[in-house]
């Protein structure tokens, strides 16, 4: 690209008062967006950064350059945080080949390497646990990279990123990555109220353009009209005409733009018959884009089952997307990454069938599959040995796989509850994944026809970006006790009203604070408009409304008793005697002063009802701290002097090393000595208990298989505190919790008995996949037990956490 002479000025002068900046762009792959350009700018000037860009943009860039900066200063540290400990592990690898192994460090609960380095990974989780320890890795942090801060959204882990970016000292520069969110704005403001200058850049851009198809039997045909373009969202005519044909298909006619590149070999139908369009097979599909050049692709399904069942098709189809040479560079690399892995458990885990798929090019990626084998998979589709890939959503969620082609099968997931459709956000977050920076001219994001589906809604989906970052905060007994120890009750709860919740809130209170305002001039002039010289107005109008009312009820009620329409009509009579009486009944103006009373009356209320949102929306984090405290203090946790003073008690300070959903109930637990009899299986099965959120359609467990002695007594006293607690949330307004579900104790019972991994996935009725991350989720809850309880049953616990963390638990390719 030629430069003017003004623009090469410019430039010039940039490169000189950013001299980082320019060092750290020469040694990148790729020129430098100028988003990335200004976040890098905006560190090198010493201020921190909230940088939202699309999926696949080059987020990371800007983090990466924080991390430059810590290094290029002896005694600098830089923390790069993530929201799962997948993002973390990849991370990791990803600065180690950067900086090498002495230099980087890796924390997730379960996995510690060289803690002490530079540059450590780690989930916001631990950093969080880091800040309220005042940790002495904290010394000489300067950057702080949260990665995905958009998770600030998430319900039950969302409050952890605000603790994080409320806590850090204020020397540190926080290098905020988001999605594209709808109200960056808003959530920059925030950072900048809460940690000071802190840059906004949003960008809208992706680097390889979106081409969106729609894939109608066998042929590809565009969303958009070729000559409109996405920014006029005109849809192609001819997947209207479909639509309107009701499943007719018109084989004959062409515009709109649209064009058939694909053919499906399928009879044409004459123009208008009416008819079911029918899906391609998933074999068909996957071939289909192979001819076109659009591979490897992602085919999003929003099913687990859904996924493997994918996979099965396309191999009993005979399909082979890979060569001899690539088979054997997968073949070589699989068994590499599971070298580690008990030969008896690879028939378990389905391994030869598993290792077959790979070979063939088609893998499926869900939260079932083994850790390790995700991580097989990502890095065989990273290296383009891998194809097709079938993943449910969370593959769209940071992991770094980038393909030319993104498929939805479907526009509605299952939320839980119910069937929904996918909103803008997610549409976006999904397609994103499509066209690979460097590689591609342009990505291709394809939408499958079924019926009902509205092209229309389709085209709102891939033009709008509306993703709004809700906070999600709330305050929870260990953030309590925790801010009590560190500030006090009162600068505790200043504290929590620096919280992006109350941000909003807040914001929100100055938009219906505003409507108040016009609505109260309005009032205003009602009243004026409604002045009558003869009397009071304001006061007849209240008596012609009361009889109103009355009227209309008796009118209403026929089932009332001879007494009670008495009374109502001796009340009734009353107020018509009343309303001739008043000076204001003789106005010659009085139906126009009506008129004007009556918006009175309606505006006064709406007015009122404002007032209560106001008043309902003003404090809210800091009136829910207090009614944390209250139960912390009247389960003795705190004391509360008569003037307010509030100091932890010695189970207060326990509670302030545990952290997770269940914080109350397991210090409760210890402090009553619920578990001190418990061997190790049995302390790993309750602590199981109260990690394992059951899916819908579990069947609750019955006695009979649950194991015998110490533990059933142990759950049951367990239960019986989780209820008393649960009520006395309910007496303090506060949300309860769900109570403990012992589906999958047995099964982890057994595990840390022992038992082979197939009779214990038999028993789980589980996939391998789920059954390791719930294993590790007991892990981090028996590690803080280990660290907290009394000597006795700390030792259990360590016995605990060794006895499940083996075989499949253990192994991490990290």
């Amino acid at each position: 690209m030629t430069l003017s002479p003004a623009e090469r000025f410019a430039r010039a002068n940039e490169e000189r008062e950013h001299p980082r900046t320019r060092e750290f762009a020469a040694g990148q792959r790729f020129d430098l967006d100028p988003f990335q350009i200004a976040g890098c700018h905006a560190l090198e000037g010493g201020r921190s950064v909230l940088v939202a860009a699309p999926t696949g943009a080059g987020k990371t860039i800007v983090g990466e350059f924080g991390i430059h900066l810590a290094m290029s200063t002896a005694g600098e540290k830089a923390f790069y945080t993530t929201p799962m400990k997948a993002l973390s592990n990849q991370k990791f690898r990803e600065l180690v080949e950067v900086y090498g192994p002495d230099e980087v460090g890796l924390l997730t609960g379960d996995t510690n390497i060289n803690a002490s380095a530079r540059i450590v990974v780690m989930t916001t989780e631990v950093l969080r646990n880091m800040l309220y320890a005042d940790s002495p890795a904290l010394q000489g942090l300067r950057f702080v990279v949260m990665d995905e801060v958009h998770y600030l959204a998430d319900r039950f882990r969302g409050a952890v990123w605000e603790e994080v970016i409320i806590h850090l000292p204020p020397s540190v520069r926080l290098i905020a990555l988001s999605a594209t969110v709808s109200n960056a704005e808003e959530f920059g403001d925030w950072l900048d109220a809460v940690r000071g200058d802190t840059e906004i850049i949003v960008s809208e851009t992706r680097p390889v353009p979106l081409e969106q198809h729609v894939l109608v039997r066998g042929d590809l045909l565009p969303l958009f009209d070729d000559r409109a373009g996405v920014a006029t969202a005109q849809v192609n005519q001819e997947l209207l005409r479909i639509r309107s044909a009701r499943g007719g298909y018109d084989s004959g006619r062409r515009g709109g733009g649209g064009r058939r590149p694909h053919r499906g070999g399928r009879r044409p139908q004459r123009a208008g018959q009416p008819q079911r369009i029918e899906r391609l097979d998933r074999p068909d599909v996957v071939e289909l884009l192979r001819r076109a050049n659009l591979l490897p692709a992602i085919f999003f399904i929003f099913s687990r089952a859904g996924c493997d069942q994918a996979v099965i098709q396309v191999r009993r189809s005979g399909v082979r997307l890979t060569s001899p040479e690539e088979r054997a560079l997968i073949r070589e690399i699989v068994e590499e990454r599971t070298r580690n892995l008990v030969e008896e458990d690879l028939g378990v885990l389905g391994y030869w069938e598993w290792k077959d798929n790979l070979e063939r090019g088609v893998a499926a990626h869900h939260a079932g599959l083994l850790p390790a084998f995700k991580e097989i998979v990502e890095e065989l589709f990273q290296r383009k040995l891998v194809k097709a890939v079938f993943a449910t959503e969370t593959l769209a969620l940071g992991i770094n796989m980038p393909a030319r082609t993104v498929v939805l099968e479907k526009l509605e997931k299952f939320n839980g509850e119910a069937r929904v459709a996918i909103t803008s956000g997610e549409y976006t977050q999904l397609t994103g994944r499509a066209g690979r920076r460097g590689i591609d001219v342009e990505g291709h994001a394809v939408v499958q026809w079924t019926e009902g589906v509205d092209p229309q809604a389709v085209a709102a989906l891939a033009s709008r970006r509306t993703y709004p970052l809700n906070s999600s905060f709330r305050p929870t007994y260990n953030m309590a006790v925790n801010l009590i120890d560190r500030f006090g009750r009162d600068r505790a709860r200043e504290i929590l009203q620096s919280s992006f919740a109350q941000f909003q809130a807040d914001r929100g209170v100055v938009g219906l604070a505003r409507q108040v305002k016009d609505a109260e001039e309005s009032l205003a002039g009602y009243t004026e408009a409604m002045t009558c010289d003869r009397g009071d107005f304001v006061e007849y109008a209240a008596i012609r409304r009361e009889l109103s009312d009355i009227e209309k009820i008796n009118r209403k009620d026929v089932t009332a008793g001879r007494a009670t329409r008495d009374a109502r009509q001796r009340q009734i009579q009353s107020l018509r005697n009343r309303m001739r009486r008043h000076p204001s009944h003789e106005c010659p103006d009085r139906e126009r002063h009506a008129r004007w009373a009556e918006r009175y009356h309606k505006l006064d209320r709406t007015v009122r009802k404002l007032r209560g949102q106001i008043e309902s929306r003003t404090g809210t984090v800091a009136r829910i701290f207090d009614r944390v405290v209250d139960v912390l203090d009247e389960v003795g946790y705190v004391q509360v002097s008569d003037d307010g003073d509030t100091t932890l008690t010695a189970d207060g300070r326990t509670m302030k090393r545990i952290y997770g959903e269940r914080d109350l109930l397991v210090a409760e637990s210890l402090r009553l000595r619920l578990w001190n009899v418990l061997d190790a299986p049995s302390l790993a099965a309750i602590a199981c208990a109260l990690v394992y959120e059951p899916r819908r359609d579990d069947g609750g467990y019955g006695d009979r298989r649950l194991p015998r002695g110490a533990f059933r007594i142990a759950l049951e006293k367990t239960t019986d505190l989780w209820q008393r607690l649960d009520d006395l949330e309910t007496e303090h307004r506060l949300p309860g919790s769900e109570p403990p579900s012992a589906n999958l104790s047995t099964a982890m019972h057994g595990w840390a008995r022992g038992l082979p991994l197939d009779t214990v996935l038999a028993e789980a009725d589980m996939a391998a996949g789920d059954f390791v991350r719930w294993t590790k989720q007991t892990i981090d809850l028996l590690d803080q037990l280990s660290l907290v309880a009394q000597p006795e049953l700390a030792r259990t616990a360590r016995q605990a956490l060794e006895s499940v963390r083996r075989g499949i638990v253990a192994y991490s390719s990290v």
